[in-house]
């Protein structure tokens, strides 16, 4: 860490960001000729994204992640917001089931708002708050695998079972402390 002061975004830019999300809505349905429901913006994103849709039974939320805004405030309200919102469209007009999340439609979509169709965002996060996944030690025929604590959890609740790419052979526990990335 450099020592980079850390700061959340001010009611005045979280304001803004509401504002740019609810423009972005308006343009889509005008662009499709269809309603959308003006849903929910949070700012309680924390980790690695600057903003993510997520659906949670019936109630879909844009989250945006305000240390990352605030640091880039004006590349995010250019890019992440028509991101998130083309996501939130590409699911009213096709569903979530139907499509990948960065596939053609999510595209289109975001060619319609005039925005670059690139799926993620490359920003210095020094000094920013940000989750730490930690890495579990597993062995298959040929070599050691690490895999992520939700694909761990998976395993050892007997939900998923994980197979060697290379050699086919299903992967077991070490037991190793894990590692933080």
């Amino acid at each position: 860490m450099t020592g980079l002061v850390v700061e959340s975004l001010s009611q005045d830019q979280r304001q803004r960001v509401v504002e740019a999300t609810r423009a972005s809505i308006a343009q889509a349905a005008a662009l499709f000729g269809c309603e959308f429901a003006e849903i929910p913006v949070m700012f309680e994103l924390r980790g690695r994204a600057a903003g993510m849709y997520r659906v949670r039974g019936r109630q879909r939320v844009i989250r945006y992640n305000p240390y990352i805004f605030a640091r880039y405030f004006n590349d995010n309200l250019e890019n992440t917001v028509p991101h998130e919102v083309a996501h939130y469209v590409t699911d009213v007009l096709y569903g979530l089931r139907r499509v990948r999340p960065h596939g053609p439609e999510w595209r289109a979509v975001m060619r319609a708002f005039g925005a670059v169709p690139t799926a993620t965002c490359h920003y210095d996060l020094d000094g920013l708050p940000v989750r730490r996944q930690q890495r579990f030690s597993y062995q298959c025929s040929c070599t050691t695998h690490s895999l992520s604590t939700v694909r761990h959890n998976r395993v050892q609740g007997g939900r998923a079972y994980y197979s060697c790419r290379r050699c086919r052979a299903l992967l077991s526990y070490t037991g190793q402390a894990p590692e933080s990335r």
